[in-house]
């Protein structure tokens, strides 16, 4: 299968990047707004052309169990859903952290809490970032803010999920999901041979003729002193992870005096809003957190130094701000500009926000 360029929604590139990437498993539960997921991956079939599995499951609950399942064995199987399904996901999710197993789980927000609504949402950042489950871990969690990088975002999160042994999201939200654009699809991979397997991951259980490993996988330790040794290790990877692997992109950084904090498809509204505010002679930069986790707060110290002022804007009531305050150690003013319950604001109120906190800039 060659490359090629394709119009679709953000859900359905989701599931042509997993059948390309070689993923051995999917299972999954309807949920809007990223039921296209699932519908897209029953509609092309990849069982019947690599041998991917596609399997709807009675539950989240179920879902997430059977991911824990295949990651255990060192299949690259993933999962999506849709904010209160991820809600469901969360034990599972922390099983997996603790078992230290590689897994890509996919959230595409809406808004809440509770069932909410189907519309829009970025309120799942706190959800994401700081460990939606219990105990002392992460996810690392990429936020794309375009249909091409919900491709590209699935061969990355799968790579860096094996790399670290540790579940990687992609925390999309649903204007990301639903909207259609250009989208430059990769070239098939190959599935791993078994052979493959047993070289890359000589950890996994396997429990079946033809493999000499037979490990036992969990996330159970019952002597204190051990499962502190386990944590520490943990630790020790996200220090890693931290160190390897921020992405983030900036925009009119240069000679900014003020900077918008953004993620996702808001980025995009923000950008469109600075280009407005730059041609008026306001000069605005944006810094897009790319990985939310882990967060790029040495960048954004950085640019805290050469600024007057930020502005976080978000699909929320105010949750990335409190990582963006953290960065800058309180060295500068620092704003927030959010809707909520699937309301998403224009350029013009991005920027009406950012003037009624820094009426000086517009001279």
């Amino acid at each position: 299968m060659a490359e090629e360029v394709r119009l679709m929604k953000g859900n359905e590139a989701i599931a042509h990047a997993a059948i390309r990437y070689g993923a051995d498993g999917y299972f999954g539960y309807p949920i809007t707004p990223q039921s296209e997921v699932l519908e897209t991956l029953a509609e092309l079939k990849p069982w019947e052309t690599t041998g991917m599995v596609v399997l709807q499951a009675e539950s989240e609950v179920a879902a997430i169990n059977m991911v824990y399942g295949g990651a255990a064995t060192g299949k690259a199987v993933m999962t999506s859903s849709s904010s209160p399904g991820v809600s469901l996901k969360q034990e599972g999710i922390s099983y997996l952290a603790a078992s230290e197993l590689p897994a890509l789980i996919v959230n595409v927000m809406r808004g809440g809490p509770g069932l909410g609504t189907i519309q829009p949402s970025q309120a799942d950042y706190f959800q994401a970032t700081k460990g939606g489950g219990h105990g002392d871990y992460h996810l690392i969690v990429l936020a794309p803010a375009t249909v091409q990088e919900m491709t590209d975002f699935v061969a990355l999160g799968f790579d860096l999920a094996f790399k670290y042994r540790t579940p990687a999201m992609i925390l999309a939200d649903g204007i990301v999901g639903q909207m259609m654009e250009k989208v430059v699809l990769p070239p098939q991979r190959p599935r791993r041979t078994e052979e493959e397997l047993r070289r890359q991951c000589p950890w996994a259980a396997c429990g079946r003729g033809g493999r000499e490993h037979r490990n036992v996988i969990t996330s159970l330790e019952l002597d204190s002193a051990k499962m502190e040794v386990n944590n520490l290790r943990f630790q020790a990877t996200y220090d890693e992870i931290r160190k390897n692997e921020v992405r983030f992109q900036e925009y009119y950084c240069e000679d900014a005096e003020y900077l918008i904090v953004a993620f996702g498809s808001v980025a995009r509204i923000c950008l469109k809003a600075i280009e407005e505010a730059r041609a008026a002679g306001i000069r605005i930069g944006m810094l897009r957190p790319i990985t939310l986790w882990p967060f790029p707060s040495d960048e954004i110290a950085r640019l805290a130094s050469r600024v007057k002022g930020m502005l976080c804007v978000e699909l929320n009531a105010g949750q990335m701000i409190e990582d963006v305050r953290l960065a800058t150690g309180n060295s500068v003013p620092v704003h927030h500009f959010g809707r909520m319950g699937g309301i998403v604001p224009n350029p013009g109120e991005v920027m009406d926000s950012f003037l009624s906190y820094f009426p000086e800039a517009k001279k």
